[in-house]
C-alpha cells in the first residue's frame, strides 16, 4: 500500500508540474571578476586589422605631434607622400638611404627569427665598414678584385663579431642582450682609435679615413641611383628564398615556435641559431659596406649612428618577414628624408623623426598585446569572453 501511495503522488498532476527556475538577477560590477589568457590562434585577417589600427594610431599621434611643433596639418601629406616619392630627387634619396636600412633590417629580422635579441647591429656594422676599408688602405688583391674582397671582408667581420654572442648564449646561457649591446660600445670606441689615430686622413687631417679610390666604390646604375638599393634588393630576395622555401627556413620556424619541442622532434637547433645569427651578423656587415662604400666614400666617426634602432623597428614591423622588412625599411628611409626636409623649411629638430619611430615602434607592440592575449569575464559558475 505504501509502494502504491508513492507511485499515485509520483504520477499525479501536480508532481508533473516542473518548477520554474528563478530568473538570475544582474550580478553587481564589483563582483565580476577578469581573467587575462594567452590566444590559442587568432585569424590572420583579424591580426592585420589589429596591427593597422595600431599603426593609424601611431601614425595619428605622430601627425599631432608635427603640427604642435609648427607644421601645418594641410602640408604633412603633401611633405610626406608628393614631395618624398613623386620628386625624382628626393626619390633618389631615399633609395640612397634605403640601401643600408634594408640590410640592417634584415640583420635584425635574421636573428629574431631565430629568438636571438641581436641588439648588436650598429657593432656589427661598424665592423664591416672596418673590414672593407682594411682592405682599401692595405690595398689587398688587384684593382679588379678590390670591391669584391671589400665585400667578402665585410661580411667577414661582422659575421666574426656577433660569433662570440652567440657562442656564450648558447654555450654559457649568457644573455644575448646584454652581450650584444655591449659589444657596440667596443666597436665604436675601436673605430674613434682607427680614425683619430693610424687611419686619420694625412691630407685633411679630419677624423675620417682616406677618400677610397674609384674602382673601390659601389657605382651608380643610372639616374643618380646607386648599386647598393640593388645589392639589397637582391640579399632581400635571398633571405626570403631562405626562410621560405628552404629546409633551414622550414628548421627555423620549428625553433620560432618552440626550440624544445623543435629539439625533441630531431631538429638541429644549435645549429639552426648558429646559423641564423651569423647570417644576421653577416647582414650587419654587408650594411656596413654599403655606407662606407656607397654612400660616404671612407670610413667615418658616425656613420652607424641611428641604423641600430632602425633596425630594430624595420625587423618588428616587417614580424621578420624579409620582402616586408625592405617595404618598411623603404618607408623609414622615406621617415628620414622627410625629416631633414622639416628641419630646413620648419626648423623642425631631427629627434623629432626619432621621437616618430619610438611612438610607431610603442603602438606596434601594444598591438601585439591584444594579437596574442584575450580577456574574459568570469561570473558566478560561469566564463564569458570580453
Amino acid at each position: 500500500m505504501a509502494d502504491a501511495s508513492l507511485a499515485a503522488m509520483a504520477h499525479s498532476p501536480a508532481a508533473d508540474m516542473k518548477t520554474p527556475t528563478p530568473a538570475r538577477a544582474p550580478q553587481p560590477l564589483a563582483s565580476r571578476r577578469y581573467a587575462l589568457e594567452i590566444r590559442q590562434h587568432m585569424a590572420r585577417r583579424w591580426q592585420a586589422l589589429i596591427l593597422a589600427i595600431a599603426l593609424l594610431a601611431g601614425l595619428a599621434i605622430s601627425a599631432a605631434i608635427l603640427v604642435a611643433a609648427g607644421v601645418p596639418a594641410g602640408e604633412l601629406a603633401n611633405e610626406f607622400v608628393m614631395q618624398t616619392f613623386f620628386d625624382a630627387q628626393n626619390l633618389r634619396a631615399v633609395l640612397f638611404q634605403a640601401a643600408p636600412m634594408i640590410l640592417v633590417g634584415l640583420a635584425g629580422s635574421m636573428a629574431f627569427r631565430a629568438r636571438f635579441w641581436n641588439l648588436g647591429l650598429e657593432g656589427q656594422m661598424i665592423w664591416g665598414a672596418i673590414g672593407a676599408t682594411a682592405v682599401s688602405m692595405w690595398q689587398v688583391g688587384p684593382e679588379s678584385l678590390r670591391l669584391p674582397l671589400m665585400f667578402v671582408a665585410a661580411i667577414g667581420c661582422g659575421l666574426l663579431w656577433v660569433l662570440g654572442p652567440a657562442w656564450l648564449k648558447l654555450k654559457l646561457g649568457v644573455n644575448e642582450i646584454i652581450s650584444t649591446l655591449m659589444l657596440n660600445y667596443m666597436a665604436a670606441n675601436f673605430l674613434l682609435h682607427l680614425v683619430y689615430g693610424n687611419w686619420k686622413d694625412p691630407k685633411d687631417n679630419f677624423p675620417y679615413s682616406p677618400q677610397f679610390r674609384a674602382f673601390e666604390r659601389l657605382p651608380e646604375l643610372g639616374a643618380g641611383v646607386g648599386s647598393a638599393i640593388l645589392l639589397a634588393g637582391v640579399v632581400a630576395l635571398a633571405a626570403w628564398w631562405l626562410v621560405g622555401v628552404s629546409r633551414a627556413g622550414l628548421y627555423l620556424r620549428f625553433v620560432d615556435a618552440n626550440a624544445r619541442v623543435a629539439h625533441a622532434v630531431g631538429v638541429p637547433v644549435r645549429r639552426t641559431i648558429y646559423g641564423a645569427v651569423l647570417l644576421s651578423g653577416a647582414m650587419a656587415g654587408l650594411a656596413g659596406f654599403a655606407v662606407a662604400s656607397g654612400q660616404e666614400g671612407r670610413l667615418t666617426q658616425a656613420f652607424y649612428q641611428g641604423y641600430g634602432f632602425s633596425g630594430i623597428l624595420i625587423a618588428f614591423l616587417a614580424r621578420n618577414n624579409p620582402l616586408a622588412a625592405a617595404v618598411v625599411a623603404l618607408l623609414v628611409a622615406a621617415l628620414f628624408v622627410t625629416g631633414r626636409s622639416l628641419q630646413v623649411f620648419y626648423q623642425v629638430p631631427f629627434s623629432m623623426v626619432q621621437l616618430i619611430q619610438a611612438v610607431i615602434v610603442v603602438c606596434v607592440a601594444s598591438s601585439d598585446f591584444f594579437i596574442r592575449h584575450r580577456i574574459r569575464r568570469i561570473g558566478t559558475g560561469n566564463a564569458e569572453a570580453v
